[in-house]
């Protein structure tokens, strides 16, 4: 089953108790932030929630943060959070909608097309006055059936490929700056700028003040801006593959139905010495 991209707080409060519904916490910060989400997690959550940890539920074998786990580690992290196949996975985000897409994306390269992101996440779950609570939730484990779409995910030998026949569009999800080079990466022995043909298209832009996503007319209007062609393929970027989840997101609910995600990101592509880097706006 296919999942509407995005349900609204009030239908997950309608739904709150549906036994075909599972509900992941899946905040996340960047490393510099104070915010530790998972025990900001277990002072507050939506009730029934799980906590997704996006730095635990990864490929341990990489150097890279938070890669995409393999399919067998992935099905067991969720069948212990209680999600089999038939559930419908809500995941939401303490910040709106910022690292809840990439868990749902997650979910969608793993072949469970049943998940949707709550738009505005616990910030407007709580600016509505709707329940929370501190109680650990009480699933069984669930079956769930790993059925990976590699179709859905970039690696570094695909994204130097593309450098020649530039086939897919490269949407780079970071701020202006970022992309122009301007400011230090974060993360050490990371080149700054961005890979060359991409266009920026900054995550922020897409998110309302109240961390809701833009309405579907908003952001195609924001893709013609920048110039993308929603009818072709296209890959999302950004620093480690967080944000990136956000612009795919927004391009999926615009109508873009060729998409896929740079899994590696600029974590990957700016320390790689073999791989070329443009600056500038």
């Amino acid at each position: 089953m296919d999942a509407q991209p995005l349900v609204t707080t009030n239908w997950l409060s309608k739904h709150l108790h549906d036994p075909n519904v599972r509900i992941l916490d899946a905040s996340w910060y960047l490393p510099g932030d104070t915010r530790d989400p998972k025990a900001e997690y277990a002072l507050e959550h939506i009730p029934g929630a799980a906590f997704f940890d996006i730095d635990v539920i990864a490929d341990a074998n990489s150097e890279l943060p938070h890669m995409m786990p393999p399919p067998d580690v992935f099905a067991a992290a969720v069948q212990y959070l209680g999600i089999g196949n038939d559930h419908h996975v809500i995941v939401y985000d303490a910040t709106g909608v910022y690292s809840s897409p990439r868990v749902w994306w997650t979910f969608n390269a793993m072949g469970h097309k049943n998940c949707s992101v709550l738009d505005g996440g616990l910030p407007k779950w709580r600016a509505e006055h709707r329940p929370t609570t501190s109680a650990l939730p009480t699933h069984s484990p669930g079956l769930f059936t790993r059925s990976p779409k590699p179709e859905l995910v970039r690696r570094r030998g695909e994204m130097l490929n593309n450098l020649a026949a530039n086939s897919e569009t490269i949407l780079d999800a970071r701020s202006p700056s970022r992309f122009a080079g301007l400011e230090k990466e974060p993360r050490p022995g990371v080149r700054p700028g961005h890979i060359p043909a991409s266009a920026n298209v900054y995550y922020a832009d897409l998110v309302n003040e109240d961390g809701t996503l833009r309405s579907a007319d908003e952001l195609r209007a924001i893709f013609k801006s920048n110039e993308v062609d929603l009818a072709g393929p296209i890959i999302t970027t950004c620093g480690s593959g967080i944000t990136a989840a956000i612009v795919y997101l927004a391009a999926k609910i615009s109508g873009a139905n060729q998409i896929a995600l740079y899994d590696g990101s600029w974590a990957e592509w700016g320390s790689m010495v073999e791989a070329p880097i443009e600056t500038g706006p």
